[in-house]
């Protein structure tokens, strides 16, 4: 099989190339840098299959292209699959894989990373110091210990963050129609939303979860809440979350992801004007921490989505069940 990946980084390509010596008599690789798109549909010629990430687009239009030129698989280096129209795909006869679970703890520990860093404000203590100022004003935080923090989506990303913060000795509330009991206390949203001091977003997004977080979810919330986002950007009305910084009901916000990240992250913007007027003002708030997609970068995540990417491949390759096939 040959299969072309798309939106293609340094970073990962060594974990691709270490694992691939397991699958080399099967599959073989070519990385691009470019994103897949209507416009980078011609790449496709020539391949059997295209690997994607987060921020590909994949919808129609660019299956259609993709099926004419042969592809008969996408595989997904990651967990999420909104971004592929899998009508589309069914359709035309392709296979879609992902990566259901490459390391949930990984994304877990960024979002304990995010909570510490806005609560105790490391980030503005380290550059203080750093020029020699050791004022603690406007350094103060709370304790997570005893705190309510409520989790919207338990998977297994959420599950690996309720474990973390029964650690922390808090009180965690989950909504999630899918869950079952567990060390956490089952609630719905309206409930999550009026109690937690700390809420945290782990669900998918689909047409039920877009703009989950809302004005309306926001008027429910303790005044200075904590919001932490490493889900889905779009589970977010990013104006929305601008009204509520203003107007203080929101008092912590951590994004990993952005509701219109393709046009920013995993690039360097330095050298450029920035476009996105709502991302500036985001980050114009000093209660504000925004991560550029890095809640999965770790080795072990990384090596993970390697192999179970390579494992779909061999497997459709060799004609054989789909271990990870997106239905």
């Amino acid at each position: 099989m040959k299969l072309a990946l798309f939106s293609a980084q340094k970073y990962e390509q060594p974990f691709f190339e270490r694992n691939l010596t397991e699958f080399a008599d099967s599959v073989s690789l070519s990385y691009f840098e470019q994103s897949l798109n209507i416009n980078t549909t011609p790449l496709c010629k020539g391949f059997d299959a295209v690997c994607v990430f987060v921020n590909d687009t994949v919808d129609k239009h660019v299956i259609v292209d993709m099926a004419a030129v042969g592809v008969k698989a996408i595989l997904l280096r990651c967990a999420g699959f909104n971004n592929v129209d899998l009508d589309a795909a069914k359709e035309h006869n392709i296979k879609v894989c992902r990566v259901p679970a490459y390391s949930p703890e990984a994304v877990a520990e960024h979002c304990i990373a995010l909570m510490l860093t806005l609560n105790r404000k490391t980030h503005k203590a380290f550059n203080r110091v750093r020029e020699g100022n050791f004022d603690l004003n406007g350094l103060l935080g709370f304790n997570l210990f005893k705190k309510t923090i409520g989790i919207i989506g338990c998977g297994k990303i959420g599950l690996a963050l309720v474990n973390i913060l029964n650690g922390f000795g808090a009180k965690v509330l989950v909504c999630d129609p899918m869950a079952s009991e567990g060390p956490y206390t089952l609630c719905d949203l309206d409930t999550l939303l009026t109690q937690s001091d700390v809420i945290s977003l782990h669900c998918p997004l689909n047409e039920h979860t877009h703009h989950l977080i809302d004005s309306s979810a926001f008027k429910k919330m303790k005044d200075g809440v904590m919001l932490i986002n490493t889900s889905r950007g779009a589970l977010l009305d990013s104006q929305a979350c601008i009204q509520a910084l203003k107007s203080k009901k929101l008092g912590h916000l951590g994004l990993d992801v952005y509701e219109q990240e393709s046009e920013l992250f995993f690039k360097d913007h330095r050298e450029e004007i920035m476009q996105d007027d709502i991302f500036s003002r985001l980050i114009s708030f000093p209660n504000v921490l925004v991560t550029g997609h890095q809640g999965f970068f770790t080795q072990e995540a990384l090596s993970e989505i390697a192999c179970t990417t390579l494992q779909s491949a061999n497997e459709i390759s060799q004609g054989l069940p789909l271990t990870n096939e997106v239905s």
